[in-house]
């Protein structure tokens, strides 16, 4: 387990203790998250997992439909900020604390359940996309592959800060359990944030 002091869905949490995690593909992340909405999770940051979804949604498909257009304004940086930040991203040793640009910021009481599924929607898309992905605001134009890995370690950095529920933990949990809801977001697919 890694120590923290703060992290994007964390907000200023004292030193916890994270879980090590990362996935081998992004369909992976979906089945960590259907988990965690399964057994239920104590936070060991601010977000819920359904905030988690949220955010992790709103980044990836940027990744197709476009990231917001004053992002641009950092790519002359671009090529310093893979050449020191990739492959820690990719290796699962993303900074911590850093700020969440506030378009990527979920709104706050979002049932877990139906962002779950819409996370689980978004990856299906993502990996049945045939085109070329948009420009990362931070790493510049990634091929499929490296894109589909990057946003696997993304989901594994915030993941990381949920704990699934241990049979018979005096520990707080911050999840209900799976719902209709879930079944519900299947159909809703096509809402918006």
């Amino acid at each position: 387990m890694k120590d923290s002091s703060d992290e994007g869905s964390g907000g200023g949490q004292d030193s916890v203790s994270l879980r090590e995690l990362s996935f081998a593909d992004l369909s992976a992340a979906a089945d960590e998250a259907r988990q965690l909405l399964e057994t239920g999770y104590v936070r060991r940051g601010k977000w819920s997992l359904g905030e988690m979804c949220r955010h992790l949604r709103l980044v990836q498909d940027c990744a197709i439909d476009g990231y917001p257009g004053w992002m641009s304004l950092f790519a002359p940086l671009r090529p310093i900020v893979r050449r020191m930040l990739l492959k820690r991203v990719l290796t699962g040793d993303s900074p911590i604390g850093l700020r969440t640009a506030p378009p990527f910021v979920p709104k706050s009481d979002l049932d877990d359940a139906i962002e779950v599924g819409k996370f689980s929607e978004s990856i299906s898309r993502l990996l049945s996309y045939e085109g070329e992905f948009r420009a990362h605001p931070g790493f510049g134009r990634l091929d499929h592959d490296r894109m589909l890995e990057l946003f696997a370690a993304h989901a594994a950095h915030h993941l990381r800060f949920l704990e699934p529920e241990k049979p018979g933990s005096e520990l707080q949990i911050n999840a209900k359990p799976a719902t209709d809801s879930w079944q519900a977001s299947k159909r809703d697919i096509g809402e918006s944030s």
